[in-house]
């Protein structure tokens, strides 16, 4: 198992890992080829990956504004799952956060996503309960769309 630095020939890898987890987001725009592209070029050294064998097993997509670092994206397959790799990655992700001056990570767990947040409460960081969460749609074709087991 190596943890390394994201890119975009890991494209294909990670948009397979994604369409195997069940209740994952993906948008249209930003998560094509294109749309990792252009967050890889703005953060080249703060995205992660998980691999075993060959295969992409999880991963962390991670930028920051330049002042806050965002995880996105944060994922292990399944039967990979419960090994540490999660706490790995998102130390890794944090090591180049902080690599680049960046003292604070924020993320989203959607609220059904029970998993995600055990984990997330389970390794120490603190569900934000004081904050509202606003956005903006820009693009009406940007829509995400959640893995469903049929």
């Amino acid at each position: 198992m190596m943890i390394r630095t994201m890119t975009i020939k890991d494209y294909e890898g990670l948009k397979k890992l994604w369409m195997s987890i069940e209740g994952f987001g993906i948008r249209s725009i930003d998560d094509s080829f294109e749309g990792i592209e252009r967050f890889l070029k703005r953060n080249p050294a703060t995205s992660v990956v998980a691999e075993d064998q060959g295969q992409i097993v999880g991963s962390i997509l991670c930028g920051h504004d330049g002042r806050t670092g965002y995880f996105y994206h944060v994922c292990v397959r399944s039967d990979y799952r419960m090994h540490g790799i999660g706490k790995t990655m998102a130390d890794a992700a944090a090591k180049a956060l902080k690599e680049e001056h960046i003292n604070k990570v924020a993320l989203i767990a959607f609220t059904t996503n029970k998993v995600g947040n055990t984990f997330w409460q389970d390794i120490g960081w603190n569900e934000r309960t004081d904050v509202n969460y606003y956005e903006l749609p820009m693009n009406e074709e940007n829509v995400t769309v959640f893995n469903r087991s049929e």
